[in-house]
């Protein structure tokens, strides 16, 4: 089930390169696959500040 609805994440993109964002319920964040960034949703409230990102892990 997912955490944001989809309206919602289809208007969000990417702080850094504006793209599209995939959200990864099981890691409760969403992930940038361009910058291979990922930003945390707490409590169903996407953090999208670049100083919160965190790399992606290969």
């Amino acid at each position: 089930m997912s955490a944001i609805p989809a309206q919602l994440l289809q208007l969000l993109v990417c702080p850094q390169c504006r793209g599209a964002l995939v959200e990864n319920t099981a890691e409760s964040r969403l992930e940038c696959p361009s910058c291979q960034l990922a930003y945390p949703v707490r409590d169903g409230i996407p953090i999208m500040l670049r100083d919160e990102a965190v790399p992606l892990r290969r």
